[in-house]
Order: C-alpha cells, then structure tokens, then sequence
C-alpha cells in the first residue's frame, strides 16, 4: 500500500512538473488579436521559432489598460501591445517594467520610451478602408467631409474613439485636419455630432471581417488592414488617404510589471523586434520600425509617397495626455 502511494506521489509530481513546465512556455499578451495587423501569423512563428505559446486575445488598447490596472496587485498579463497614447499611460500608471529587447537601439528615439518602458514595433496610417463593391455604385470618399454626405447614410463605421486606441486616432486625425490641436478638440467633436445624422456604425472591437463582408462599407481604419483586403482577402477593397490629411501613429509593446512569465515575455519582445518579426509585419503591410525589414516587394503595394505626404506625425506624449479628456467629452457630447 505505501509503495502504491509513492508511486501515484510521483506521477502526481511528474504531472504536475509537466503542467508547470508548460506554463512556462507560455507569455500572456493583453491585446493580440488574430484578425488585427496579422497577429495570427505573428503568434505562430514565435510558437514556431522559440516555442512560446501566447494565447491570441481581443481586447482593444483601452480594455487591456483598464484590466491591467484592475490586476496591479497580481498580474495576469506578461507583455501588452498597445497605441502609443496607452503605452505612455501604462508606464504613467505603473502597469509596465522597463526592457529593451534585441534591437532596440535601431528603433528611432521618438518611437521608443528613453528608458525602455514601451518599444514601437509599427505604425500605421489613419485613412478610410472602402468595400467598393458594398457602395453599390455610390462615389469612394476622398474626404473626411464626403463622410457626412447623405448618400452615405448607414454606410459609415469608426470603433469607439473613447475605448479604441484606432478610434481614438481617428478622432485625432479629423481634428487636425479640420484644424483643431491636441487642446482643442471641439473640431472632431463637431464632426461626430454631425455624422450623427447619418447613423454610424460605432463598434468597440476590431470590425475587419465587417468590413470585408459588406457590413460596413466605409470604416475608418489603417493603411495595413485595408492592404491586407486587397492583397491577401482579394476584396475589392481601396484605401484612401483624406484630401484634408491624416495621420500617422505608432503601436508598441510592453513589459507587464511583475507578471508571471517575464523570461518568455522578454523572448517575445525580443522576437517582435527581430528580422523575421518585423519581415512578418511588412509582409502583413505595416510598416516595420526597423526600416531595414521592409522588402521592396512589401513598399510597392503602398499607395504613392505623394500620398503619404498628407499624413502627418504627433506629438504622442500629448496625444496621450489628452486622450483621457477627449473621451469624456465625446461621450458628454457625442453619444
């Protein structure tokens, strides 16, 4: 009898070792969603190449901020990957560890924290993504002002500006270009309250497939979604940079602070940063941060540099001590 029991000792400690060392092979990701910037690629090479598992996860940058914030006292999350405005609040918030993965000093000093508390891995350019075929013949918007035309009544989606960070850069966006600044946001809230009238889709997640079926045909969105239509989904799908102008913001990644794989975090980061993780950015149309891993093949399914020149950097420091405000009004004033 106490043999049997040292026996089932030992094969409940050789399960429970297994079951330890296989969560160690695991980083939790706040914010990588498949179906967004082509993290599902992303995902299985850094299972492919260094045997991490991180578990793909839909929230959007405000959702993984505010759950990281509930979790301060006991972490969950390893790394979050976030627009800029959030990463600079997580590190304000004290949600993040300083790390500076592999690579890191060829990151521009503007997109990256000065002591490593947020790296930028892309950026992308803010515009409209247009279902051509789901217009039914109706004119391509050229402009953030055609959006409030009539005949696009219903036609029109943007995510939350007050929770999504892509929403949030939207709003950005259509401010400076109607000319408006970081501290007075009263141009882009005119321009919600108007397209009010012509009943705008405004989802929380990340609505590609949305797009890509019809659902909603004008959605505000970046330069590398609307490319990944074209070239990989083969939909009819155009991109345009408005007349008035855009902009142009960085997505980082982040250290969790004290989270509970912080080796297989830093792996992924370093991965993220990589010439094969920024090759699979590029191939996916963003743009990588380190220019270098940008094939020309990638370069040439952009539109034209002219076009480009209407699309115009941030203050981001800025940009993220306004986002807060913002939000507040849009929901006091907008919805």
């Amino acid at each position: 009898m106490f043999g049997k029991r040292v026996i089932q000792t030992l094969v409940g400690s050789a399960m429970l070792s297994a079951c330890l060392a296989a969560s160690a092979q695991t980083a939790i990701c706040y914010n990588c969603p498949p179906e967004w910037a082509d993290w599902a690629s992303q995902i299985k090479a850094i299972k492919d190449t260094t045997g991490i598992t991180v578990p793909p996860d839909n929230k959007n940058s405000g959702q993984a901020l505010a759950q990281m914030l509930a979790e301060k006292a006991s972490p969950v999350a390893d790394f979050a990957y976030l627009g800029v405005s959030f990463g600079i609040e997580a590190r304000g918030k004290d949600l993040v560890s300083p790390y500076k993965p592999a690579h890191w000093n060829e990151v521009p000093a503007a997109l990256k924290d000065a002591d490593g508390y947020w790296t930028t891995i892309h950026s992308g350019t803010m515009g409209l993504m247009v279902n051509v075929d789901a217009l039914k013949g109706k004119p391509v918007p050229r402009s953030w002002q055609d959006l409030q035309k009539p005949e696009y009544k219903g036609l029109v989606g943007y995510l939350d500006p007050a929770s999504a960070f892509v929403g949030y850069v939207g709003a950005v966006a259509i401010n400076q270009a109607l000319g408006g600044t970081l501290d007075d946001f009263s141009p882009a809230i005119g321009f919600f309250r108007n397209l009010q009238k012509n009943q705008p889709i405004v989802p929380k997640q990340t609505s590609y497939a949305r797009l890509i079926s019809g659902e909603i045909p004008i959605l505000l969105g970046y330069d590398f979604d609307a490319y990944r239509a074209k070239y990989k989904d083969h939909a009819n799908v155009a991109f345009v940079i408005p007349t008035e102008g855009t902009v142009t913001v960085p997505y980082v990644v982040a250290l969790a602070k004290n989270g509970p794989h912080p080796e297989q975090a830093r792996k992924v980061l370093d991965f993220l940063l990589s010439d094969q993780g920024q090759a699979i950015w590029a191939n996916a149309y963003l743009r990588p941060v380190r220019a270098s891993a940008m094939s020309k093949q990638a370069e040439s399914r952009f539109l034209p540099a002219a076009d480009y020149a209407r699309a115009k950097p941030v203050d981001y420091g800025k940009m993220a001590e306004a986002q807060r405000k913002f939000g507040e009004r849009y929901l006091a004033e907008v919805r």
